[in-house]
């Protein structure tokens, strides 16, 4: 298959597309390679996609419509992979126009082409965040998601509710997926992991929120590529039970589709920190912090209906991820 893989040269879009790429697939990448963490990890993650032979970069902003436009006509796509958005609850606190110019007009360019172009899926990346105020565990697909507690959060519900549009409108077929708190090797610098790691290994406090009363359903980023790209080989499609009277969020009679995609596990912040500290040998100074705004106490998914779907099961366990993520740190930043 052609596939457009949005967001290529992010932590989850790398590791997309070397799945997709090893299988034989053609993958265009498109990434905008903006500012909003380190670039050089960015081009790193690029370089070993470009090692394939059936790999190509765009370098292209998702909001340029005249851009993506071209593209889609000129690359006839079979399926398309949307990960490009801006990321992080707090940032979004600060910096409000960059998610909507990224997550919602950058979204619309996209359920655009695969309209006007005969796309037989698009798979988009959602979010756990969505989820926002709720405190019914786990969390579940079929209950509602109209609290959210960020504007990213907020971004990526209102996707939810364009690609339905589309899929009722115009029979695209679309699959959300509502990521949880993904961790790895080529990880982002913004998220705990790696901020804990960097810190512990310089010597400096980590920042511990809500007192360390956090759980988190850490999810290692080759389980949730596997089901990517599971998803991706199976088409959303309208749903033959659904009852319009007793409407479920996570399904529809248009060729739609919504999964959360978690580890069915959640681990207290503390614990997490202290299989860190176990990796590196090293123990860490812990500054206690209330919660910050736009973020929730705890995350955890219900699976059972992406595994029902494609047979996900997350295999990964916290202490296994870590520690490839500790070596993939030790080594990229040559550490001693």
């Amino acid at each position: 298959m052609k596939i457009l893989l949005t967001g290529a040269a992010g932590f989850i879009g790398m590791t997309t597309a070397l799945r997709l790429l090893a299988r034989g697939d053609d993958v265009i990448g498109l990434d905008n390679l903006n500012d909003y963490y380190d670039v050089r990890l960015k081009h790193d993650r690029l370089k070993r996609l470009q090692a394939f032979p059936n790999f190509r970069f765009v370098h292209m902003d998702v909001q340029d419509r005249a851009a993506v436009e071209a593209l889609f006509a000129a690359e006839k796509f079979h399926r398309v992979i949307h990960l490009a958005a801006q990321a992080g609850v707090r940032y979004s606190i600060q910096n409000p126009h960059a998610y909507i110019d990224s997550n919602i007009v950058g979204f619309i360019n996209i359920l655009e082409g695969c309209r006007h172009h005969e796309i037989q899926h698009l798979v988009y990346a959602s979010s756990s965040s969505v989820y926002g105020g709720n405190t019914s565990m786990p969390f579940s697909e079929h209950n509602s998601v109209d609290h959210p507690v960020s504007l990213y959060a907020a971004t990526k519900k209102a996707n939810e509710l364009m690609a339905h549009t589309y899929s009722h409108l115009y029979g695209l077929p679309t699959t959300g997926l509502r990521f949880f708190t993904v961790y790895g090797p080529w990880g982002r610098p913004d998220m705990a992991l790696f901020l804990f790691t960097k810190a512990i290994l310089e010597g400096r406090a980590i920042d511990v929120f809500n007192h360390g009363n956090m759980l988190r359903d850490f999810t290692y980023v080759d389980d949730i590529v596997e089901g990517v790209v599971r998803v991706l080989d199976r088409a959303a499609e309208a749903d033959a039970h659904y009852d319009s009277d007793a409407a479920d969020p996570a399904t529809s009679n248009a060729p739609y589709r919504v999964f959360n995609i978690g580890n069915n596990n959640p681990v207290k912040l503390m614990d997490f920190i202290v299989e860190i500290e176990n990796a590196l040998g090293k123990t860490a100074t812990k500054r206690l912090l209330p919660l910050q705004d736009g973020d929730v106490p705890a995350t955890y998914a219900d699976t059972d209906a992406l595994n029902a779907w494609v047979g996900f099961v997350p295999a990964t366990t916290v202490r296994e991820g870590i520690g490839r993520f500790v070596a993939w740190y030790l080594d990229y930043y040559q550490v001693q």
